[in-house]
């Protein structure tokens, strides 16, 4: 005689039963490791013709794929909202609107999950390294992260005071160590968590972002590392400008007219105050190297060292990362993705504990910033900077590497096709094996699926893409993209028409040459600002 079961046996066997063959499904999903750069220009790592060492990235390209025609969208704070919830940031309210309460402190509405909530569906766990830079707890509701460590002190690199684990405040937790160094703490915490997963959760598939802060302001890095880079830069930034387009060449990149350095265009925002304390040695317009006077150029030289060696230390972290996948074996199943937030940046200001003109450059001390010379060479060979719509804000190689997802004879590869930040969380879900599609109540996914493309059984190149930051706009549609600009003191700036097939640089403005053009452009782009508006009065 067979007992029937008791109703909380049954219960507690049936839930058994579906932990058991959802985690047994889930094993057989990948990985997903998102490696997030700040800041980092264009053709700032190896095998975009940097003269920087990063030999991790590098071998990260060199044995998988890279999209050339990726967008992020010209800023930190939109770009992780766009990554993270598949939305522009002006649909959730993360980008400015007019009327909202929206921008670097709006409130993603309800009907916005973020990625790792929608991953727990096929059983991931996820984790959170380094920057936030978005609204919410990571571990809160609706957000979905398993573990987290947050840096939100953008201003010091050694001793930074605003640090959170698993959303509690760990203010101290910097204090007093004598070899604290962010990109370090950041990837100690990844690798920490890696090595968890291996340890209790090998069962299930996860989804990891490594956020790090560099190479943005303030420049500080360890002593070592700037040493490595001492006296590279002398030559100065119309050189190294010039020697990375022709390195671009000799890769065999595709060949981009280059932009020529726009002298009269400083950065974005004007801050006397800090001109001033940084003293005549600093320079805000990217003006010939040859024009600057011996002191400044010993200034300016020191600056793009210390930029080297954050960029480099920024690969030795990652390098260490991937070891701990090879590591625990994950490294096969593991679809790694590396992208920057924004390109370089033009940006010259002052936060934190200020700037002593007598320490090193680099140190604790120091507050510099790139500033708009080397900005251009690091965004070799695109045109203007972060917060600018032209390809130099928006523009960054996505690196890809998936041993079992790629195929051997695309090692190596650049692809054409178009991508950006929204088309991450669709291809998340479809790596996932969960369905592309918005949640209730919710507008439709604007992105899509790049699976397809990394594994290379499609080509998308006539896709459009959406951009809006501040007063300046631009949309993408196939080879042609309409951008305009004008600061803020300024009012609308026409559309310049540019196309990409031959002048990625945005050299050659054809918007008088074919005016129908750009009419029919801007009316895709105005008619998606009007919905992306609607979208984000939705509750």
């Amino acid at each position: 005689m067979i007992r029937a079961l008791k109703p909380w046996a049954l219960a507690f066997a049936v839930l058994a039963a579906w932990v058991a063959t959802n985690r047994a499904i889930a094993a057989d999903r990948p990985n997903l490791l998102i490696i997030l750069a700040d800041d980092l220009g264009y053709s700032d790592i190896g095998c975009q013709g940097g003269e920087i060492p990063t030999p991790n990235l590098d071998r990260l390209a060199k044995n998988g794929v890279r999209l050339n025609h990726f967008y992020n969208t010209a800023r930190c704070w939109p770009t992780r909202s766009s990554l993270l919830s598949g939305y522009y940031a002006q649909q959730i309210r993360r980008d400015t609107v007019p009327g909202l309460q929206s921008g670097g402190q709006g409130k993603r509405p309800g009907w916005a999950p973020l990625l790792p909530e929608k991953l727990a569906g096929a059983a991931y766990r996820s984790y959170l390294s380094g920057k936030w830079h978005v609204d919410g707890n990571p571990v809160g509701k609706g957000q979905g992260f398993a573990r987290s460590w947050v840096l939100e002190d953008h201003d010091r690199n050694f001793s930074p005071k605003n640090i959170s684990i698993n959303g509690k405040p760990a203010r101290d937790f910097a204090l007093g160590k004598q070899d604290f160094f962010t990109s370090t703490a950041i990837a100690d915490h990844a690798i920490d968590c890696l090595a968890e997963h291996g340890d209790k959760h090998l069962g299930q598939p996860f989804f990891h972002l490594v956020a790090f802060t560099s190479p943005h302001f303030p420049l500080q890095a360890p002593a070592a590392d700037i040493a490595r880079h001492r006296g590279k830069y002398a030559a100065g930034w119309d050189a190294l400008r010039q020697a990375r387009v022709a390195r671009q060449s000799e890769l065999g990149l595709p060949a981009v007219s280059p932009a020529a350095f726009e002298r009269d265009l400083g950065p974005p925002y004007p801050f006397p105050k800090a001109m001033e304390a940084l003293g005549a040695n600093e320079v805000n317009r990217p003006v010939a190297w040859d024009m600057l006077n011996a002191a400044q150029k010993a200034f300016q030289a020191a600056k793009m060292e210390v930029h080297a060696a954050m960029v480099e230390r920024m690969d030795l972290e990652i390098g260490r990362i991937v070891a701990q996948l090879e590591k625990g074996g994950m490294l096969d199943n593991t679809l790694v993705l590396f992208l920057s937030d924004n390109g370089a940046s033009a940006e010259i200001m002052m936060r934190g504990d200020g700037h002593k003109p007598e320490a090193p450059a680099g140190s604790a001390e120091t507050f510099l910033c790139l500033g708009p010379g080397w900005s251009t060479a690091c965004n070799a060979p695109m045109r203007r900077h972060k917060t600018w719509n032209h390809e130099g804000g928006i523009a960054t190689p996505l690196v890809a590497h998936w041993p079992a997802g790629i195929a051997k004879e695309r090692h190596g590869k650049v692809d054409p096709s178009l991508g950006h930040v929204v088309d991450l969380l669709p291809t998340a879900l479809e790596l996932a094996g969960l369905p592309v599609v918005a949640g209730p109540g919710a507008p439709e996914l604007p992105g899509k699926s790049l699976l397809a493309v990394l594994k290379g059984q499609a080509t998308r190149t006539d896709g459009v893409v959406w951009f809006k930051h501040e007063k300046s706009r631009a949309l993408r549609q196939g080879d042609w993209k309409i951008v305009a600009t004008a600061q803020a003191q300024e009012g609308e700036a026409p559309w310049e028409l540019y196309n990409l097939a031959t002048d990625r640089g945005e050299t050659t403005n054809l918007a008088d040459a074919q005016p129908e053009r750009v009419k029919a452009l801007a009316q895709v782009w105005q008619t998606r600002w009007q919905a992306y508006q609607a979208d984000a009065k939705r509750e």
